[in-house]
């Protein structure tokens, strides 16, 4: 099977990587391309056997499943441009979430399905969010699922949860990583720790929590209780962040989905006047 990559920003790179490195697929079957080509080479130069190709329309009629890895208003275009090599055989992957199945299924005849990758799939770990297209046909469904368990928990979500579930699981790596950075340059700034110490220290403890949930010995409520013992230390930090925290989490889901409902909108434009 021949896959095409069309740009080869952060996610775009990120699947490339997490593909080849999870044995999904060997880097002869890959062709890329991206705006500014500097970044095709970058991935050209790790893996030797890359081929790239001059624009969108040589990858789409060079490959049998192509994924469109651009920003949410740039999908339309590229449609446009690919669409005559998209026959019924293909299957078009989408990974930005305001672009709906039903939305490229106006513009394509091939079978599609929108993947919303994280970051964490460069680990071969996480979750990779998956909606099927009505018209995507099962032995692309059955292929689907392969290459995307190879670097990832495949879930499948309804279109109503689509914010809601990538910000948790394509967002949430960054919202964490700020979390974690404030947390290490507070140590710094009120004790004598340095940072590249207490940055070692944060995260070693990071990876360690994220094996303890993996590895099913706590849920977050019992490890909580575990490390908060009755009058100690934990507890009246705790108590900070019970106090201080307010309503910063729901603040931040109102701001996504804020901001998705412009891309919402703006897409829904491009894809009802053309």
């Amino acid at each position: 099977m021949n896959i095409g990559i069309i740009g080869t920003g952060n996610m775009g790179s990120i699947l490339v990587e997490g593909l080849i490195d999870g044995n999904a697929i060997s880097p002869s079957s890959i062709m890329i391309t991206n705006r500014t080509k500097a970044k095709a080479m970058l991935l050209k130069n790790k893996y030797r056997e890359i081929r790239i190709g001059a624009n969108a329309e040589e990858v789409a009629a060079g490959s049998d499943l192509v994924f469109i890895c651009v920003k949410p208003l740039d999908v339309y275009k590229i449609l446009d441009e690919i669409n005559p090599h998209l026959g019924t055989e293909k299957c078009l992957i989408s990974i930005t979430s305001p672009v709906s199945t039903s939305q490229i299924e106006q513009k394509v005849s091939c079978s599609t399905v929108r993947v919303i990758p994280s970051i964490t799939n460069r680990a071969l770990s996480g979750v990779s969010l998956i909606t099927y297209g009505k018209n995507c046909n099962e032995l692309w469904r059955e292929k689907i699922d392969q290459l995307i368990t190879k670097i990832s928990v495949p879930v499948y979500i309804d279109d109503k949860i689509t914010r809601v579930a990538s910000d948790i699981v394509s967002c949430g790596p960054a919202f964490f990583s700020y979390l974690l950075q404030c947390f290490i340059q507070a140590a710094v700034k009120e004790t004598e720790i340095d940072k590249n110490t207490a940055t070692i220290f944060a995260s070693e403890m990071i990876v360690g929590l994220g094996e303890l949930i993996k590895q099913g010995h706590y849920t977050l409520p019992s490890l909580q209780e575990k490390v908060c013992v009755k009058g100690g230390i934990t507890g009246e930090g705790i108590k900070v962040l019970e106090n201080e925290l307010g309503e910063v989490f729901e603040h931040l889901f109102q701001a996504t989905h804020a901001k998705f409902k412009e891309d919402l909108d703006k897409v829904e434009l491009q894809f009802s006047t053309h």
